[in-house]
């Protein structure tokens, strides 16, 4: 206690001393009559590190300053009603490398190849979805409250304790009682790590790292739904032939027709290959002419590792793809 005491006190006072120095440094320069440097500004032929990064300290302020009243003039003219052009972001999204395996809208070869995959008969609509969630051996306490929190975003869903049984025998059990999918949670150190989600009875299996896990218990504001009402789903920038396969395989475990009444939304979005999830609930206003989303959550991040040609087969299995930390050279080179 007395260490985090003195800890919190020299933090205090460092962040006193910069505030100090700063405002010093500001009269002097205006007692002088001195500018702020410009944005770009090298301070190199500056040997002292003190002076050198104060120098560094007012550009930022001063590029900060410059940007703030740019952007409250665009405001002004808009209130006036005098039309604005606004620059695209630039993103490193929108900045990704060509991928001859990009998908162009409507392109009937892959329709036609998609037709005849594992997941036709659930889109062709005569194979509800029925999901069978599973865990490791000893899951501890905090796994079944995620657990608990995800059986009612996904409707139709069972957990078996996973026992002493081995997860290839779980697949061929589950696929001769007329299961869909089957999702197995491991864990460690009481940290959930990863899902593995197998599509039975022809697969495929695929291996998703999960991070940044947040109850619905724990988000500020949180909302309740009905699980009754199937959720409507929405599944944003999966644009390569691995990304399609993976959204369907993804889709493939929410009915295929949503209740609107239940006014329930989840969401996977693919951005730089992190697919992020999120369940939100409609909140409209009485009079109805304003709609908010208000969360439900669980939300946590995947990270697709690899996919499976088959059902789970750790031996003898063939691998559609493999995450490779090599393999993604370039920070613009994206794979889903």
């Amino acid at each position: 206690m007395v260490k985090k005491a003195r800890k919190r006190e020299n933090k205090k006072l460092a962040i006193s001393q910069a505030v100090k120095i700063s405002k010093r440094l500001q009269t002097n320069r205006d007692l002088h009559d001195l500018k702020a440097p410009l944005p770009g500004t090298s301070f190199s032929h500056i040997k002292n590190k003190m002076k050198r990064s104060q120098m560094v300290q007012l550009m930022k302020k001063e590029q900060k300053k410059q940007k703030s009243k740019a952007r409250r003039a665009k405001q002004e003219a808009e209130a006036r009603g005098e039309e604005v052009i606004r620059q695209e972001p630039r993103t490193v999204d929108k900045m990704r490398e060509p991928d001859e395996t990009i998908v162009p809208p409507e392109d009937s070869e892959v329709e036609d190849d998609e037709a005849l995959d594992e997941f036709d008969k659930y889109f062709s609509g005569d194979t509800p979805p029925k999901i069978l969630v599973t865990t490791q051996k000893h899951p501890s306490s905090k796994c079944f409250d995620f657990l608990k929190e995800l059986v009612h975003v996904l409707p139709n869903t069972f957990y078996y304790p996973r026992k002493d049984f081995p997860f290839k025998k779980m697949c061929e059990v589950a696929a001769g009682r007329g299961f869909t999918d089957i999702l197995l949670f491991h864990e460690k150190s009481k940290v959930i790590q990863g899902v593995y989600i197998c599509h039975l009875p022809k697969g495929p299996t695929s291996y998703w790292r999960l991070t940044r896990l947040k109850m619905g218990q724990e988000i500020k504001g949180g909302a309740t739904c009905n699980a009754s009402h199937n959720p409507e789903l929405i599944l944003n920038n999966f644009v390569t032939r691995l990304g399609r396969r993976i959204g369907r395989q993804l889709a493939a475990l929410f009915p295929q027709k949503p209740d609107f009444v239940g006014r329930r939304s989840v969401t996977f979005h693919n951005q730089r290959d992190f697919v992020f999830f999120r369940h939100y609930r409609y909140n409209f206003k009485d009079d109805g002419t304003k709609c908010k989303l208000q969360e439900i959550g669980p939300r946590f991040t995947l990270k697709l590792r690899y996919l499976q040609h088959g059902t789970f087969d750790s031996k003898a299995g063939e691998y559609e793809y493999i995450w490779r930390p090599d393999s993604q050279t370039s920070r613009k080179k994206f794979f889903v």
